[in-house]
């Protein structure tokens, strides 16, 4: 079976390999789609994400949709949950599996992931696909649980008010539960213009451009708007640098929240201490997601939010490095990759 591999820093190769076979509690699952996420650039980019470091060559991929082939599921299509927790350590039992103390992790670490034709997993992590989500659709359930995961620490009140620094395909997904959840005025920060103009389209109220004007430090949208007085109840930054955290803090209102989703590939964030504390802001990390996939499969069965409309390619995965090239280029939104069947 066909399998993409990085052995280093943009050294990904896909190779012929022999089926894996499946363990205890495990099925081998047909992969029909994978998404490339930000964290997957960062390992392609740098070898790394955060404190891991990539140790042997390991096969990316914690985005996907498939078919079970074996045991009493055979047949079924199902969406991949790329984390399984313990069960057993002090963050599970508090309710908290994305903070396990001994997760394991599709695609991270030494957890060989889903880009490849055919892997084992366990069969509880599973979740069945309705008909009417397709298999990119099914791909993209991950970082729309994500997203839902950033609301939920975001506690935005009904009718609230929230901006969104970052408009990748998270950020995307992001404007699109918060316009359902119904926030009353919505901003959207993001220099890309294609992006900018998904963001309008997928529900933002106002779309800003954070790049500074021709001979200024400052971008001439954002100071055209006086957060001090019209603030909003929360922000979430979706982007992993300096500058979205700063304009996430500006954003928001004395006394509200920020949520961090961007992942730096510094493994460092700062921020000034004096505009934070003298806003008492509470600020909010997000750490993969809870337990949300029952609610974004129903989310997504009911088109609450766009799937397949933010795939903008999908190449085989023959040509995986040349969709990893294609998502370094930020082009488009999302790139899903189709192992052949």
């Amino acid at each position: 079976m066909l399998t993409a591999r990085l052995h280093g820093i943009a050294d990904l190769r896909v190779e012929d390999e022999p089926e894996p076979k499946a363990g205890p509690g495990e099925v081998l699952v047909r992969v029909t789609a994978i998404g490339i996420c930000g964290s997957d650039l960062h390992w392609y980019e740098d070898g790394a994400i955060g404190d891991a470091k990539l140790s042997r060559p390991l096969v990316p991929g914690h985005e996907g949709a498939g078919e079970i082939l074996t045991g009493p599921r055979r047949g079924e299509r199902v969406a991949i949950d790329p984390a399984v927790p313990c069960e057993a350590c002090r963050a599970c039992r508090g309710g908290r599996q994305n903070l396990c103390y001994n997760i394991v992790f599709s695609g991270h670490g030494v957890t060989d992931g889903m880009m490849r034709e055919v892997m084992p997993w366990p069969a509880h992590r599973l979740h069945p696909l309705p008909d009417t989500v397709s298999d990119a659709g099914g791909a993209m359930l991950e970082p729309v649980g994500v997203a839902l995961w950033a609301m939920d620490l975001g506690q935005v009140p009904f009718g609230g008010t929230a901006a969104v620094v970052g408009c990748g395909p998270l950020g995307l997904l992001l404007i699109q539960l918060l316009r359902a959840a119904g926030v009353s005025r919505l901003i959207a920060v993001e220099p890309l213009a294609h992006r900018r103009e998904a963001a309008a389209k997928w529900g933002a109220d106002e779309v800003l451009d954070p790049t500074p004007a021709t001979g200024s430090a400052a971008s001439a949208d954002l100071a055209a708007h006086d957060f001090s007085a019209y603030g909003v109840d929360v922000a979430f930054e979706m982007a992993g640098n300096d500058d979205a955290v700063h304009i996430a803090m500006e954003c928001v209102r004395p006394g509200g929240r920020v949520v961090l989703g961007g992942i730096p590939g510094s493994d460092t964030t700062t921020f000034r201490a004096s505009l934070a504390r003298g806003k008492e802001l509470t600020i909010a990390m997000v750490r993969r997601m809870g337990e949300v996939y029952p609610r974004v499969i129903d989310l997504a069965a009911r088109g609450v939010v766009a799937l397949d409309p933010l795939v903008s390619s999908r190449v085989p995965l023959a040509d995986a490095s040349a969709a990893f090239a294609d998502a370094q280029r930020r082009t488009g939104h999302k790139v899903v990759i189709t192992p052949s069947a």
